[in-house]
């Protein structure tokens, strides 16, 4: 048997500095076993995922020094290799649960699924699907859907006993079929949820190792019914253990920056970025810190994995980025790193256009341009309230442009600016006064350029992580004024 493993990203956001972590992980394992390793893209939620999110992934992992044996941009026998372009398929092996008795068609109203879920919430009870339309006749699940009633198709799970299996790094797992839900397979929009996706992949696609984050455990029983159901041979189970933040609670990006675009933005190298990734609960058998891919991949051993959720601090990869420039660059290797990173044409001649109405000098670039080349900016919060805000508005003006910035899909400066106006006409701010925190968080300065030309310049990334340092700053926002700033924002949107 050939060992195949995947990575399966969804386009849905920012390339995640977890997705390189498992990417790496499978990569090293199929290298370690002469098998191959394949990327395919989980873009079954339509409403979310953009092809300018896959474009990142794919090169963000390349940038890392990541490849893959198939995926789709470099093709393969098993394409195509995004799940939207799966669609029949997935159709296909539904029906054949339905036929078989394993799922049944839901016509349950949102409404209806919220009261429940309500209930149950007041009740104390385990959240989940009650399995309503179980009792439907045939006759009367032909009519409705003649009739086009929306609904899903979800699968049959027992309600009783145990799913055990084995897992590569735990040894055996118990979960009890009563804490699995009634899974929806098939969306009223047809589209598949990832879990009748992912199974109907991994099968014909031929994955023999399914390596992927501990979040994934509790999802295992569903997804060994569904090959029972379907009479398939079980893969081999790995669970890795989630990346953690300093203080060991679960890597996001409200403590982290999360995305490899923002490390690479940075100027973090790739080498020392996945150089840590490896580092990720694994060691090398002689336990030095340092090592290069093609060192990893020699020696590597996926027992070597430790369980102990791995800490992801940014303190300590950059003391291994710095050991990487000193160690690994020459002076003329590090000219030509910092030229590709920010010191070149493109860069420039994003920049000159504003910057030209705004010089006397050639001198006075530096000066003007220096935030779009540089890392977390040295402004305090003093600098912060020079805006001339009380701290409490000043903080939900940062709050809030942070979490509309955050749902710009399409990075530009017209969706940046259309997003802020909206939270300032929301808020009854004036324009010039509601930006003006946001020049000194991006830039440093309010005497920049045009703010929203600032974070268009600087990316979706480095713009989000500036806006956190400044919330952070000023003292950040407690679990219960986030609350409240969440609930006001709802209404403000």
């Amino acid at each position: 048997m050939t060992v195949r493993t995947r990575i399966a990203p969804s386009p849905t956001g920012d390339p995640h500095v977890g997705t390189a972590y498992v990417a790496l992980f499978n990569m090293a394992f199929a290298h370690s076993q002469g098998g191959e390793f394949l990327l395919r893209i989980e873009d079954t939620d339509q409403a979310r995922s953009t092809p300018e999110s896959e474009k990142a992934i794919l090169d963000a992992l390349h940038w890392l020094g990541l490849e893959w044996d198939e995926g789709p941009d470099n093709g393969g026998s098993k394409g195509p290799y995004r799940q939207s372009e799966r669609s029949d398929i997935y159709h296909a092996h539904a029906d054949q649960l339905l036929d078989s008795g394993h799922a049944f068609r839901c016509f349950c109203s949102s409404d209806r699924l919220d009261a429940l879920r309500g209930q149950q919430m007041e009740d104390k009870e385990q959240i989940g699907y009650d399995g309503h339309c179980l009792s439907l006749s045939e006759h009367e699940v032909a009519t409705r859907v003649a009739k086009k009633e929306s609904h899903v198709v979800r699968m049959q799970v027992p309600r009783e006993g145990q799913c055990t299996f084995n897992d590569m790094l735990r040894g055996e797992i118990s979960i009890d079929w009563g804490q699995i839900d009634l899974q929806i397979l098939l969306k009223a929009d047809g589209m598949p949820t990832y879990h009748l996706a992912n199974v109907v992949d991994d099968h014909l696609m031929e994955i023999s190792h399914v390596i992927r984050g501990e979040e994934w455990i509790n999802s295992a029983p569903k997804h060994i019914l569904l090959y029972q159901y379907f009479g398939w041979d079980l893969p081999v189970f790995c669970h890795l253990p989630l990346l953690r933040n300093v203080d060991k609670s679960k890597l996001s990006k409200r403590k982290n920056p999360t995305s490899i675009l923002f490390y690479q933005r940075m100027g973090y190298l790739p080498e020392a970025l996945l150089n840590y990734l490896g580092r990720m609960g694994w060691s090398m058998p002689d336990e030095r810190e340092k090592f290069t891919l093609p060192e990893m991949l020699e020696v590597f051993d996926i027992q070597r994995v430790s369980l102990g959720g791995p800490v992801f601090d940014v303190e300590k990869l950059s003391w291994l980025n710095g050991m990487w420039i000193r160690e690994e660059l020459t002076d003329e290797q590090l000219a030509d790193r910092l030229q590709e990173w920010a010191l070149n044409r493109d860069t420039l001649m994003a920049f000159l256009p504003f910057a030209k109405q705004r010089v006397e000098t050639l001198s006075d670039i530096a000066p003007l341009g220096s935030y779009l080349v540089s890392g977390m900016l040295p402004i305090t919060p003093e600098d912060l309230k020079s805006a001339g805000m009380e701290e409490d508005q000043l903080l939900e003006v940062l709050q809030y442009s942070l979490w509309r910035v955050e749902s710009v899909q399409q990075w530009s400066r017209d969706n940046i600016f259309s997003g802020l106006k909206s939270v300032a006409d929301a808020m009854d701010i004036k324009l010039k006064p509601f930006l003006a925190p946001l020049f000194i968080a991006i830039a440093g300065s309010s005497s920049s350029i045009s703010v929203m030309d600032s974070m268009n310049l600087l990316g979706a990334d480095m713009s989000r992580a500036r806006l956190r340092h400044a919330i952070d700053l000023l003292g950040g926002v407690g679990k219960k004024k986030l609350k409240k700033m969440e609930k006001a924002y709802q209404h403000l949107a």
